[in-house]
């Protein structure tokens, strides 16, 4: 077995071995917060075995026995472990890119002038419609591709840029085909052949719900200024709720609307972005249940202030760290740099952002007990870090610090770089 990929009858047993560091966030329990966010269990000098695509056994190559039978072997020297990083808001599934509203917006053009004068969304729902059912699965698969080669093991996607039928359920179906974790992000925008939000809802919940319901995991809505208001968004989650979706929300991207209150009301796994959330805001998500899913790489991209995480962590709220992949607010796929982000501009210490990348994000995405920890009985998914320190996830700025990703016990890599 090599780092290019999984060799053809491998066996189904892996060591990695000799790491310098081994690193998960203490505890079994999920979600974190507080002072927990800050615990983590460094182990020195250490390996992983797994089997079947889960770990075996962890620990100190002193106290690793022999291992007998067929097992393949990786050299950890000079590396640290830690678990495969969870992205929990990205909206991999698009088509086309929208770099020239990335170059207006480098001439002074706000994000939400671009969006009222028929670009941001609209735009990419224009590409992604005409991608097609096999367009879409391409580019799910090399997006996948990207977040993979940054050390995302699990990922989240959305649908949002098809707003028909056939364009959301392909989304669907391709994200789950990417063996990602689907969620219909059916209100994300009005397109331009309704008249308004409630003419689209009528069509999104009666035409279209029924089969993304069986499709996704969860629903999310953009609730905000220019795209949903409170009660549409309320209509939209009651409904997907009875249809046995789990909910979550865009909420306080730019003008608090009422999402904190909502998502707390309706018991939502998230709301996420909360960059103009204020203070009784804060003190609701650090009473509450619902995890605040921060994206800085979001507000960094379009010059946005950035999200309350010190207040929210002392406050006591569940945080989570995403990428919000998508093409237009925030084209970075790469965790360790949101890592970064959070250690340098939103006052984490690199600690609080493992665990807000790893085992809170698998929270939301209801996979704690299975994903976000290096443990016995977890998938054997790991980061391995080019660096004998694990905090070099976000002391390096740049994010390209991820050696080799190891997923379900096998050796993998990004298929093409990046940008390639």
């Amino acid at each position: 077995m090599t780092a290019a990929g999984t060799t053809a009858g491998a066996p189904a047993r892996l060591l990695v071995r000799d790491l310098a560091q081994l690193v998960s966030p203490s505890g079994d329990g999920a979600p974190l917060r507080g002072g927990a966010l800050r615990e983590v269990d460094v182990v020195e000098d250490a390996f992983v075995l797994c089997e079947g695509g889960r770990i075996a056994a962890t620990g100190r190559m002193r106290d690793l026995g022999p291992v007998s039978g067929d097992v393949a072997e990786l050299d950890g020297r000079g590396l640290s472990a830690v678990p495969g990083l969870v992205d929990c808001h990205t909206h991999a599934a698009f088509a086309g890119d929208r770099v020239e509203e990335f170059a207006l917006r480098a001439s002074g053009a706000s994000y939400e002038e671009i969006h009222a004068a028929g670009g941001g969304i609209v735009s990419t729902v224009r590409a992604t419609r005409a991608a097609g059912a096999e367009g879409l699965r391409a580019a799910v698969l090399r997006h996948r591709a990207w977040m993979l080669r940054a050390g995302t093991t699990t990922f989240e996607a959305k649908s949002g840029y098809g707003l028909d039928r056939d364009t959301e359920l392909a989304s669907l179906r391709a994200i789950a085909d990417a063996d990602g974790v689907p969620t219909w992000l059916g209100a994300h925008a009005v397109p331009p052949e309704y008249p308004g939000a409630d003419a689209y809802l009528d069509f999104a919940l009666e035409e279209v719900l029924p089969e993304a319901a069986k499709l996704a995991e969860a629903a999310d809505v953009f609730l905000e200024r220019g795209a949903f208001d409170d009660g549409q968004a309320r209509r939209y989650l009651e409904a997907c709720r009875a249809a046995g979706l789990a909910l979550r929300l865009h909420g306080d991207q730019f003008t608090e609307q009422g999402a904190v209150p909502l998502a707390i009301e309706l018991g939502a796994r998230s709301v996420d972005h909360l960059e103009a959330t204020g203070n009784e805001g804060v003190r609701a998500l650090g009473a509450g249940d619902v995890v605040a899913v921060l994206l800085p790489a979001s507000a960094l991209f379009l010059g946005r202030p950035m999200p309350r995480a010190r207040d929210l962590v002392d406050a006591g709220a569940a945080i989570a760290l995403a990428t919000d992949f998508n093409p237009g607010s925030a084209f970075c796929e790469s965790l360790p740099l949101v890592c970064s982000l959070a250690c340098t501009q939103l006052r984490l210490v690199p600690e609080e952002a493992l665990a807000a990348c790893t085992v809170n994000a698998a929270h939301v995405l209801d996979r704690s007990d299975t994903v976000g920890r290096l443990a016995p009985g977890y998938d054997a998914d790991l980061a391995l870090l080019d660096a004998p320190d694990w905090r070099y996830l976000a002391y390096h700025l740049g994010g390209d610090v991820v050696k080799t990703v190891v997923r379900k016990g096998e050796v993998v890599q990004a298929a093409e770089p990046a940008l390639g």
